[in-house]
């Protein structure tokens, strides 16, 4: 069984802005899937079904951003589920609008949700993919990642968020590993975590 972790956080207040990118992916699954993502439990909405031959589980943590490693590795423990079958999808302020990088382990890279589950699972070993909301300006982090996407960044993140889920699917099929190869365009799939902080 997968855990599919999209990151963000509840509320309408925060619906469509760039923490909230993880969100949408979900939201695309279980569109795609009839995976009805609808059960409140463990601090988590979360709906269990296939993609394909596999068992998921579609989640999204409604414990706000920083502390999202409570309710993943809440539902990890239930289901027992070993870290490198929990997969997270969140925003990335170090890549440009619309940009995907896919990587089987490594640092937070400085985002909060994505550092509680390092420290709740207790390990780095677990597969990410980020999506790129482009940077901030110096001090305005927070203010960035918590706004929405200008009009004319909205068709890049329209299709980046359609092109995670098509990579999702993909790597349920065939392996992370071939997801990787095949969607971190422009770049070797072992090339490092970024190195400018996001949120």
């Amino acid at each position: 069984m997968k855990l599919i972790v999209g990151l963000g956080n509840p509320g309408r207040d925060y619906a469509g802005t760039r923490h909230n990118v993880g969100f949408e992916v979900i939201q695309e699954l279980a569109k795609r899937t009839g995976i009805a993502v609808a059960k409140r439990t463990m601090r988590s909405v979360i709906g269990d079904g296939r993609i394909g031959a596999e068992r998921v589980l579609l989640a999204r943590p409604m414990t706000y951003m920083n502390l999202s490693g409570e309710a993943v590795s809440a539902i990890a423990r239930m289901y027992k589920i070993e870290p490198a079958d929990v997969w997270v999808v969140l925003d990335d302020t170090a890549l440009p609008v619309g940009k995907l990088r896919l990587r089987l382990k490594g640092s937070a890279g400085g985002h909060n949700g994505l550092e509680s589950i390092r420290n709740h699972l207790g390990t780095s070993d677990f597969p990410r993919l980020r999506i790129g909301v482009g940077g901030a300006r110096p001090g305005e982090q927070v203010g960035h990642v918590l706004g929405r996407f200008r009009k004319e960044e909205l068709p890049l993140i329209e299709d980046a968020v359609s092109l995670a889920a098509d990579a999702i699917e993909y790597a349920v099929a065939e392996g992370f590993e071939r997801a990787m190869n095949r969607f971190n365009v422009g770049e070797p799939a072992n090339s490092d975590e970024p190195a400018k902080p996001d949120v």
